[in-house]
């Protein structure tokens, strides 16, 4: 058992052995500041806090029925009552030897695995996959990499675009003004061009917006040649999107898309109708405040003017049409029955957050079981900004097509690599070019607080120095080229942590696993960036100042040697966790 488990497991125990009710998962170590420790808990405050007890006595209380003599080297009480560790040496140098032999890679598996649907990426047919689609399907895959890490069953899911108003607009292009020769060389291309075209025509003709409803009546109504044409339309957008997943290195379980769900849609309304969860109104059906929270907290109503009015979710429209509402509960009655999930996580943007809190309350009222047993997360992220401060767009004020911006960041790298490294072979110039410039476009998305809108630099994401994919790509780079000067050595030795630099570095690479649990936790990439950064800039620390290859004498050179590798190969699982790819040679 890892470090802070240990300690974890004996807290825990303690703490029951006072309170024998208390709740003790909650009661967990974090990393803290170096002065004050190697790790620290505050748990014990806010138990204290429900309990009416002085945190202090509490915390005095536990400590004397604490036995970490073989773990810390000694415990304090601090502030209030934060109980502060530090780890004994001999400890640190067994969890770094467990590692170096294989046995762990200083994370572990949860201990109970949760079922978990990730829902990301979504984009929509007969559209370009855009800029913006790297937030979901970055931010996603990273979740679920690191989920998976952690021994979690995850079932991810592309819920796409494949239904709606759009495909009458669609239909009547493709009937009446497609060009065959262009949809073969650039099919979305041709979609998007047909769309825009109609939908111009639709804005200025209501003739024309009516002839639109008309093919689209005929689409829902199951039309055999409607059907077709629109079966193809998915088909030429899966190339797409295949292409570019496969560039990113993103994979699905499932890509049932909103169309998937059709049939369920009329039974959701009437459930909702007979529950009297949703009701008629000026000929739609809408889900109502039930005015269980006061109104500034009420999801369902909306204040104008000083006067608070109904703000109701629209399940079915007058017209008869469903709507987002609609399909999303579809989807998440869908999910429970076939997956048995624990949690359904949703990565789409904070503009949708509105959507999914009526969302996730008209859940909760249609299925009072199902909600107690299945957490509902929308993980929401930022816009990506221009330098301009507004949404990234082209010079011409186009949205930027995600296949034309990895181009542009793979041939940028590929100019830096040629800078840097003339020397080596054409395909390896170009492979590190790809994994560069794919890496840098990722961890840029990533590094952020992903809620938090963040500006989008080349010179910035492409540098060689700073927190940026390039930099860890290096960094690991780096650490295998010692290798390839090493004659040799024990890479299983005994561990010796000497220097300041040793004993830094030995502790940072323990706190990976507690990094990985706090960006399953949170649903936070960035943890991960940062951690990954503080290691290398750790790593380069320590071997600026302690020689590797010539090292006093051999056991100190092994030693070091094992720390090298097992910083690189914390380095390799921490960026493939991202998504990120790695090169042995830059």
């Amino acid at each position: 058992m890892l470090p802070h488990k240990q300690i974890e497991s004996k807290l825990q125990a303690a703490v029951r052995e006072i309170i024998p009710d208390a709740d003790v998962s909650a009661i967990l170590v974090r990393p803290c500041d170096p002065k004050f420790g190697d790790y620290q808990s505050n748990a014990l405050m806010s138990l204290a806090k429900a309990r009416k007890l002085n945190p202090r006595q509490l915390a005095t209380d536990v400590l004397a029925k604490l036995d970490l003599a073989n773990i810390c080297e000694k415990v304090e009480i601090a502030g209030a009552g934060f109980l502060n560790f530090r780890l004994k040496n001999s400890l640190l140098v067994q969890t770094l030897e467990a590692a170096a032999r294989g046995e762990h890679l200083f994370f572990s598996k949860a201990a109970t695995p949760k079922t978990i649907v990730v829902d990301f990426s979504s984009p929509n047919v007969a559209k370009p996959m855009h800029v913006g689609h790297i937030r979901s399907t970055g931010i996603g895959d990273a979740l679920q990499r690191t989920l998976r890490l952690l021994g979690h069953r995850i079932i991810s899911d592309n819920h796409i675009g494949d239904w709606g108003t759009q495909f009458g607009k669609l239909l009547l292009g493709w009937k009446q003004i497609l060009n065959r020769a262009e949809l073969e060389r650039d099919a979305i291309a041709e979609l998007e061009r047909l769309y825009k075209i109609i939908n111009a025509e639709c804005d200025a003709n209501p003739a024309r917006l009516e002839e639109a409803k008309s093919e689209l009546v005929k689409l829902q109504a199951g039309d055999a040649e409607n059907i077709s044409i629109w079966k193809e339309m998915i088909r030429l957008s899966q190339v797409q999107f295949d292409t570019i997943y496969s560039r990113l290195g993103v994979k699905f379980d499932h890509a049932l898309g909103e169309s998937f769900y059709n049939p369920w849609l009329g039974e959701v309304v009437n459930d909702l109708l007979a529950k009297n969860i949703a009701r008629e109104s000026e000929g739609a059906v809408g889900v109502f405040s039930d005015g269980s929270v006061p109104p500034k907290e009420d999801a369902f109503l909306v204040n104008r003017d000083g006067e608070w009015i109904a703000d109701p979710a629209l399940v079915r429209k007058s017209d008869g049409g469903f709507n987002y509402t609609t399909t999303d509960l579809a989807t998440i009655d869908y999910r429970l029955k076939t997956w048995l999930p624990d949690e359904i996580v949703y990565v789409v943007d904070d503009r949708q957050s509105g959507h999914f809190k009526k969302l996730f309350l008209i859940f909760g009222r249609w299925k009072k079981d199902e909600a107690k047993k299945t957490k509902l997360i929308h993980v929401g992220f930022g816009k990506i900004m221009g330098d301009d401060g507004k949404p990234f767009k082209t010079r011409s004020g186009d949205t930027v097509k995600l296949g034309e911006l990895l181009d542009e960041a793979v041939e940028r790298a590929y100019q830096t690599v040629c800078e840097k490294s003339a020397d080596l072979p054409e395909a390896q110039r170009r492979e590190i070019a790809r994994v560069i410039g794919l890496g840098a476009v990722k961890y840029a998305d990533l590094l952020p607080n992903r809620q938090s809108d963040y500006i989008f630099s080349w010179d910035k994401m492409l540098a060689l120095q700073g927190n940026t994919a390039p930099y860890l790509v290096y960094a690991y780079a780096r650490i295998k080229s010692i290798f390839r000067k090493s004659e040799g050595g024990n890479l299983k030795p005994e561990i010796k942590l000497a220097a300041a630099e040793e004993l830094t570095l030995a502790k940072h690479l323990l706190n990976f696993g507690i990094t990985l649990e706090a960006v399953a936790e949170e649903y936070r990439p960035n943890y991960l960036c940062n951690y990954l950064f503080e290691l290398a800039e750790k790593f380069s620390s320590f071997y600026e100042n302690c020689p590797v290859l010539k090292a006093e004498d051999q056991a100190t050179k092994n030693s070091r040697l094992a720390l090298c590798d097992l910083t690189a190969r914390v380095l390799k699982r921490g960026l493939e966790t991202l998504g990120i790819e790695t090169v042995e040679q830059m």
